[in-house]
């Protein structure tokens, strides 16, 4: 009688492991860069949260402090509560400014997130990335400008 074998070769597992391999390969970039991209976006948003916070304080005999703003810490941001992220200037301009840093991915690291405002009270998205070599266009999201 004939002697079936039933099972996988080692060859035919290699085989498996080594394309599972290439495959992951590939994948584990294309994550990292929708991680970095959705930390942005969300530091951008939290940021931004502020702008109606700066702008009702702006005749406010408080001026703009982190208390006048409701500012809470991300942790995303290296900032602290006692870091003021507000600028008023005299003629009514200024800007809210944070730095990625925290538990954000290291290629965030030292970029700097900076709503400005204009004299007319038009705001803009302004990212620094100087700090970082890291950095791709991709990553900059629809409403923000990189200089």
């Amino acid at each position: 009688m004939p002697k079936h074998t039933k099972g996988f070769t080692l060859i035919e597992l290699m085989i498996v492991v080594a394309i599972i391999g290439i495959l992951a390969a590939a994948a584990i970039p294309v994550y990292q860069g929708y991680v970095v991209k959705s930390q942005i976006g969300r530091a951008v948003s939290e940021l931004g949260a502020y702008r109606s916070g700066f702008e009702s304080n702006i005749t406010g005999a408080a001026g703009i402090n982190n208390q006048s703003l409701g500012y809470s810490p991300s942790n995303l941001t290296t900032g602290d509560i006692a870091t003021e992220i507000g600028t008023l200037n005299a003629d009514g301009s200024g800007h809210l400014q944070v730095t990625m840093g925290g538990n954000a991915h290291p290629n965030l690291a030292g970029v700097i997130l900076r709503f400005e405002r204009t004299v007319a009270g038009e705001w803009r998205c302004v990212i620094d990335k100087s700090a970082t070599s890291q950095w791709r266009a991709s990553y900059t999201p629809a409403n923000c400008t990189v200089p």
